[in-house]
């Protein structure tokens, strides 16, 4: 260890990082994160890649990224691919360390780790498939394989407090272990010089209404329905309000016969998968966007875009989120995830100077570009050689 120190002292600390999906192919928190990281990492460390992919990935990457297996192949693939890839990656590149980000493909090589271990921990998996209804004998499984990966890992990075507390709790990972570094915001990419109009005339969005704006994976846990049920209450107040929940997932077509059943088909509207490269736009465009998760959200990553658009984003008092906006406002944070407490703040946000400035957001959004943020987990990396 003390020559692999050495050794940086003229070249970059090497890293592999062993991901989940490969993000311009699969959209999610987890792939944009390792996109991004990847993206940044060149100025403070090297960083190869494997993830599930197509063959474009590694012609995307230069070679950097690799696909080991394709997302439509079978688990058993799966597994045999990352064990293939990684050691033809380590004999070329001679890590310094391994970095995982996604526990399940990082258990096939855990026999092969002889050198230190990162874990990038972005939420417990077992308990997310808890909470959507997966079988016990499923938890079990997947709680096991997180347990058997985490057991080998010397430092591990979560992006709050809030998860950090859970990785301890629930998995018994020493707090001095823990280093909170919270996600990064392509500043750049969101910072776009369209108006809230002009934004709105390109995506052809009302000019004329109060816009709110929830980008969000259908499923229970994100809390749409309650957020619809909010709404009954909202457009009492503001009769021309308009929320526009952009996503795809399993309960479309049941938060549709909701939307219906409310006679809320005018204020409310499912417009289906977002492009990204259209969600710059999206974020300027409305007046607020809504994050109403009602669990296991450790960091919210779309907060900060929309802060990053110029657009104040209120949140559940859930997880890391209250975390993310906070500091810039109170005013930002539902008292609960109740539909009453939603209702009760985005009413008064509407149309009211509670909500704070463009400037201000975008101000607070820059202090988490990922220039900034990519160094402080190049240091914890360091940290996990001593």
């Amino acid at each position: 260890m003390v020559d692999r120190l050495a050794s940086m002292s003229d070249a970059q600390m090497k890293t592999l990082q062993l991901g989940l999906d490969w993000f311009p192919e699969r959209a999610g928190g987890l792939p944009r994160y390792y996109y991004d990281l990847l993206q940044a990492a060149p100025s403070h460390f090297e960083a190869r890649g494997l993830v599930l992919g197509s063959d474009n990935v590694a012609r995307e990457t230069q070679g950097r990224v690799q696909a080991f297996a394709a997302a439509s192949d079978s688990l058993p693939k799966r597994m045999l691919g990352i064990r293939r890839a990684f050691g033809q990656v380590v004999r070329e590149q001679d890590p310094d360390l391994i970095v995982s980000h996604f526990a399940l493909f990082t258990l096939p090589v855990l026999d092969r780790i002889d050198r230190p271990l990162v874990v990038h921990f972005h939420g417990p998996w077992a308990g997310e498939g808890a909470v959507e209804g997966a079988s016990s004998l499923g938890y079990l499984v997947k709680k096991g394989v997180e347990q058997a990966v985490y057991r080998r890992g010397r430092l591990f990075i979560v992006l709050s407090q809030a998860f950090g507390d859970l990785l301890h709790r629930q998995y018994g990972v020493p707090e001095r272990n823990i280093r909170v570094i919270p996600g990064g915001v392509d500043f750049a990419r969101f910072d776009i010089a369209e108006s809230r109009g002009e934004a709105r005339a390109r995506l052809g969005w009302p000019t004329d209404r109060p816009i709110m704006l929830a980008v969000r994976r259908l499923v229970r846990r994100m809390g749409l329905d309650v957020l619809i049920e909010a709404m009954r209450t909202v457009v009492q107040r503001h009769p021309d309000a308009l929320l526009l929940i952009a996503g795809r997932g399993p309960l479309q077509n049941e938060l549709a016969a909701r939307i219906e059943a409310l006679g809320l088909g005018r204020n409310v509207e499912l417009i289906g998968f977002l492009p990204d490269e259209h969600l710059p736009l999206a974020y300027r465009a409305a007046d607020l966007s809504v994050v109403p998760t009602l669990a296991l959200e450790g960091f919210g990553l779309i907060a900060l875009e929309s802060l990053a658009a110029g657009t104040p984003a209120v949140v559940t008092p859930v997880g890391g989120l209250p975390e993310i906006v906070r500091p810039l406002s109170d005013h930002l944070v539902f008292e609960s995830s109740q539909a009453g407490a939603i209702a009760e703040r985005l009413i008064a946000l509407l149309g009211s100077p509670l909500a704070p400035s463009a400037s201000s957001c975008r101000a607070f959004a820059q202090a988490n570009a990922w220039p900034n943020i990519v160094g402080r987990i190049a240091d914890a990396y360091r940290e996990a050689l001593l």
